[in-house]
């Protein structure tokens, strides 16, 4: 199963959800996908199981279960799919499209990226090929309090803000 988040935004992530729905209907994606889909939650489709929010006992039991967490960029998903030890592939939100008010889950997700943790989708029509490639991804150990780690997040988030 794939636990798709799309964020608590108020700004519409439709980017992300009709990417899966389109690799859903070219059947490039057979697995079922779940969506927490937030602001989103009016995207109808009928090949995904689409909820508004989650209450958080149900959302932590389909993060167990889940095989892969596709998420927007924010921090408390990413990290929240790495303690679960999930692989986790994250799609920023960007301000071109009025998906956030600026362009900083970019630097969070090249980050963790970089790091090792998770991987990026910088473009949308690269999402497949990045999905296949999870399949073999090793994602770098996520050892909680890792000062190192926070620390250079938080100088990179204040530098861009």
């Amino acid at each position: 199963m794939i636990l798709v988040t799309l964020g608590t935004q108020d700004k519409k992530f439709y980017r992300l959800i009709k990417e899966i729905d389109k690799l859903i209907e070219q059947k490039k994606i057979k697995e079922e996908v779940i969506v927490q889909a937030g602001s989103s939650a009016n995207y109808k489709s009928s090949k995904m199981k689409i909820f508004n929010l989650i209450p958080m006992e149900e959302f932590d039991e389909l993060l167990k279960r889940c095989d892969l967490l596709i998420t927007h960029g924010g921090v408390g998903t990413i990290l929240n799919g790495l303690k679960n030890n999930k692989k986790v592939i994250a799609v920023p939100r960007l301000k071109k499209y009025k998906e956030h008010v600026n362009d900083h889950q970019v630097q969070i997700v090249s980050n963790f990226s970089d790091e090792g943790y998770i991987l990026k989708v910088e473009n949308i029509s690269t999402l497949y090929d990045v999905i296949k490639y999870s399949k073999v991804f090793k994602p770098k150990k996520y050892k909680e309090n890792n000062k190192e780690f926070v620390e250079k997040l938080s100088k990179e988030i204040d530098n861009y803000l």
